[in-house]
Order: structure tokens, then sequence, then C-alpha cells
């Protein structure tokens, strides 16, 4: 058993991985935590999918530089975020589905613009490739998260009132748009950050189940956080290893591994859970 949980990182591609994934999981599920707090969780879903017409421009101008492709990833992404509360407001519509318009469209053309290349494979772009996370992507990851968590400490405290009285925050002049458009930059950096080792489709589950798991291990937010973390590193250590021995992509690997986490909390957590629930009705 030991052998089995070791022997994957004797190899310098999979340490890079694991590396890189524990960099993610620190910066990534405590924005989780935020958007499901916001009712956000679906935004998530939009900009892992807004990114790929970005991803595919930094392709055609730059090569496969990972550089270009995450500058590209990181202008899309905010484009999409903006552009849709932009027609929102506009045309009186809401902003959800101007959202879900937005980002279709975004995700075909951005399909398309990559199947025309032939200098990319579109499975690894889409799902991930451990082999690709290379020291360039390792620093990136790594710098992602660098920027991530003293800008998140930075913004806690008005990002926690203006997620939960955001009526408060416009009345005594707290700059609530500011903030939501810094933490929409955070969002987008680890999306764009996470797409090599787990691809633009799976790079979001390790910023969300661990987030919606967390919440039925603990009441407060500062504890939702800490356990988000928690999980998000075992998804990333057991996907890595499953994706090792079963050969298969690892960003489905490790977005299963926290999806069964997840299932594991919602039915046994200590709060709203499940089990929980049934105990108090006997």
């Amino acid at each position: 058993m030991l052998d089995l949980l070791v022997s994957p990182f004797a190899m310098g591609f999979m340490r890079r991985a694991l590396a890189g994934c524990l960099a993610l999981s620190v910066a990534a599920p405590p924005l989780g935590v935020f958007l499901v707090l916001r009712r956000m969780s679906l935004m998530s879903d939009v900009l892992q999918h807004g990114v790929v017409p970005g991803i595919a421009v930094g392709v055609a101008v730059a090569g496969l530089s990972l550089w270009a492709m995450g500058l590209g990833g990181l202008a899309a992404g905010l484009a999409i975020a903006l552009i849709a509360g932009w027609l929102a407001r506009r045309t009186g519509g809401r902003e959800d589905s101007q959202l879900a318009g937005m980002y279709l469209l975004a995700l075909a053309a951005g399909v398309a613009m990559i199947s025309m290349q032939r200098s990319i494979d579109l499975t690894h772009l889409l799902f991930g490739n451990v082999l690709a996370v290379d020291d360039t992507a390792l620093f990136g990851m790594a710098g992602v998260a660098t920027v991530t968590l003293p800008v998140l400490a930075l913004i806690w405290r008005p990002l926690v009132l203006e997620s939960f009285d955001p009526g408060f925050m416009a009345a005594t002049g707290g700059r609530g748009g500011l903030w939501h458009l810094i933490f929409l930059v955070l969002v987008v950096l680890c999306v764009v950050a996470g797409f090599v080792a787990l691809g633009t489709l799976m790079s979001v589950g390790l910023m969300m189940l661990p987030a919606i798991a967390a919440r039925h291990w603990s009441a407060s937010l500062a504890g939702q956080v800490r356990v988000s973390v928690l999980l998000a590193v075992l998804a990333s250590f057991c996907g890595l290893t499953i994706s090792y021995h079963l050969d298969i992509p690892t960003g489905p690997a490790i977005v299963m591994t926290a999806g069964g986490l997840w299932v594991l909390s919602m039915l046994t957590g200590p709060y709203a859970s499940l089990w929980r629930r049934a105990a108090a009705r006997a």
C-alpha cells in the first residue's frame, strides 16, 4: 500500500504536478467558499468556459507559450464577466441569462479555433495533461497562489461584509463593486493557472467541490475555508495517484476524487448532512 502511494512521485513530472496542484489547493478553495456564500457557484463554470477563446488566441499568436495562453485566458475570462454584466444592465435582463449566452458562445468559438490549429491536442487542453506541468507551469501556479492569498487576506473583511449585507455596503459608500471586481480577477487567475494540469473543463472542480463539501464540516466561514483547503489537498494527492495507476487524465481523476469527498461529506458530515437530518427526525 505504501509503495502504491509513494511510487508515482518518484518521477519528476509527478512531483511537479503534485506541487502545482497543492499550490492551487491552497489558493482556489477559499475563493470557492466565497462563491458559494455569494450564490455565485455557477459563475466559476462560466469563467472556465470563457477562458477557452483567449487560450486559443494565445496559441495562435505565440504557439504553446504558457504565458501567452495564460494572459489570453485571463483577458477572455474577465471580458466574459464584464460584458455579461454590462449587457444585463443595458438590456434590463437577468445577468445569469447573459452569462449563459456568453459562455456557450465562448466555449464553441474557443473549441473551433483550437481545432483548426494542429499544434495543440484538444483533449489535453480540455481535460488536462500531467506531462505538461513543466517548471514554467509550476512557477505559474505557485505565483498565482502567492498573489491570491495575500490579496484575499487584504479584501477579506469588506468582501465578507459585501457578501452578507451588500445594501449596507452601498449605503456607507463601501465600494462593493471594487471588491467584487478584485474577487473576480482572483477567480479567473486560479481558473487559468489550473488549466495545464486539470484542463479548462476541470480546473474549477478543485475550487468548488471542496468548498461545497466544507459546508458539511463547519458552520463558520473561517472553518469552511480551512476544511476546503484540507479536502482539496487530499483530492489532489489521491487524484494524481489514481491518474498514474489507472492511466486516466489528471483533471477527471482529481475532480472525481473531490466529488467522492463531497458525497461522503454530504452523507456523514456533522452539519446539514443526510445522516444528521435522519438522526434529527429519529
